[in-house]
């Protein structure tokens, strides 16, 4: 049976099918290669948790009752339209350690499909943000022949960089600390060519490229939960934001029938640059 969503903005009388919602916004086609169209997608409870926290084991998790299969496809979808993911460190500690699943690429039959008549390569390129260059390069992205970059601040460890240099790793140098900042990748994404730009990188480089004003449109999905726990991540990590923060809704689903014995919305916003 197909899956279909009530449209609550704009608003709209009809059912829509969740395959192809996000497809239909074109992502791929609103960047170019002077200004890079960069997205983000994050999901949230009611109560603002994307993940909680095991203190005894300092790690981070997603709550399963969190995760819905409309919620993935959606996000797939979004993945689909991008030339190049920013991942970080911190997942690819937690895949490497079986705590979370494989993101890095396309596997969906009629999404490899899709990509291949628009125009995209088979898989995207992953960039690797890292302050600590910590972290092991998943064997996937070799099987797949991804380009893969590795982000870091100029003040990272230079053993890791030289490391990670003589593995054939290009090292991106687009911070002035240790951090990975926003404006200073997206400046050099653009120069290597990349036009649609999927943040998956978690709190910190949304925060970055937030307030960097480098984030184009922000897709969210809340799920009609309370989550609760003392220890959780949220979307962002820094100070208060101004009007940098301000978002335009331009559309908004209404999921009734998942998680279970809940709902969820999907939100898609733009930023006020």
């Amino acid at each position: 049976m197909q899956k279909s969503l009530l449209p609550l903005y704009p608003p709209a009388s009809e059912k829509t099918a969740i395959t192809g919602l996000y497809l239909g916004h074109h992502i791929h086609q609103l960047g170019t290669t002077e200004s890079p169209f960069v997205y983000a997608n994050f999901l949230s409870s009611l109560d603002g948790r994307i993940a909680l926290e095991d203190v005894t084991l300092s790690n981070t998790y997603v709550p399963k009752h969190l995760t819905t299969a409309a919620d993935f496809r959606l996000f797939m979808e979004l993945h689909a339209q991008s030339d190049c993911l920013i991942t970080h460190g911190g997942y690819m500690r937690a895949l490497a350690d079986g705590r979370l699943g494989n993101i890095l690429q396309i596997r969906d039959k009629d999404l490899v499909e899709w990509r291949r008549d628009n125009g995209l390569t088979a898989q995207p390129a992953v960039v690797i943000a890292s302050a600590s260059l910590d972290f092991a390069m998943h064997e996937s992205l070799r099987e797949h022949a991804q380009t893969v970059y590795i982000a870091t601040g100029k003040n990272a460890d230079p053993g890791r960089i030289r490391y990670w240099q003589d593995l054939g790793y290009p090292v991106l140098i687009v911070g002035e600390d240790r951090m990975v900042h926003g404006a200073a990748l997206i400046d050099k994404l653009r120069m290597l060519g990349y036009k649609s730009v999927y943040l998956i990188a978690g709190p910190q480089m949304l925060d970055t490229m937030i307030r960097e004003k480098q984030l184009s449109r922000l897709y969210l999905t809340i799920t009609h939960q309370l989550i609760g726990g003392k220890d959780f991540r949220t979307l962002l990590t820094g100070p208060t934001l101004g009007s940098e923060g301000n978002l335009i809704l331009k559309t908004m689903y209404y999921d009734p029938d998942s998680p279970t014995g809940a709902g969820q919305f999907f939100m898609q916003f733009d930023l006020c640059h």
